[in-house]
């Protein structure tokens, strides 16, 4: 069961948990939804370091009870209309990258990458972790594998 566009706009729940709406896409709502992190990211990339990682760290502390919030309302375990993880998860890993599109770009691929294709511990943590950690914690690892990735292919390109 997914929220309706009303739903969406008039519950703040919804709105945050599903992207503000970017969860509703009809394909690749995990996708849209890491876009809007991007999109938002813009915005944040002009903060002090320590200023954003706090940000990211109060998303993810949001986002824990809202996304099991929803899912539980949605009756689903891990709608994939809830893309608030997809967010955090682009996010971090974001961190510390060179304001340059081919870097912010990369970060984005490699977060879906990992975010689609599920290497562990990404795949453990989807299958066995419940709740509103089991659908963040997925994402936040993924985003953790792509910033390493992203940090490493530093020292070659700087």
């Amino acid at each position: 069961m997914r929220p309706s566009w009303r739903e969406v706009f008039t519950q703040p729940d919804y709105l945050l948990a599903l992207g503000f709406g970017s969860g509703l896409a009809s394909t690749a709502p995990g996708t849209a939804g890491s876009l809007v992190g991007v999109l938002l990211f813009a915005g944040l990339s002009f903060l002090p370091g320590p200023v954003y990682m706090l940000v990211v760290l109060v998303g993810l502390a949001i986002g824990i009870p809202l996304c099991s919030r929803v899912a539980a309302r949605l009756s689903v375990k891990d709608p994939a209309c809830i893309v608030w993880d997809e967010i955090i998860g682009v996010w971090i890993a974001l961190i510390a990258v060179p304001m340059n599109p081919w870097w912010i770009l990369a970060g984005f691929l490699l977060f879906r990458l990992f975010d689609i294709w599920k290497p562990w511990p990404v795949s453990y943590v989807d299958r066995h972790w419940q709740g509103g950690v089991g659908i963040m914690m997925d994402d936040v690892i993924a985003g953790l594998m792509a910033l390493a990735v992203l940090q490493g292919s530093l020292w070659f390109w700087p």
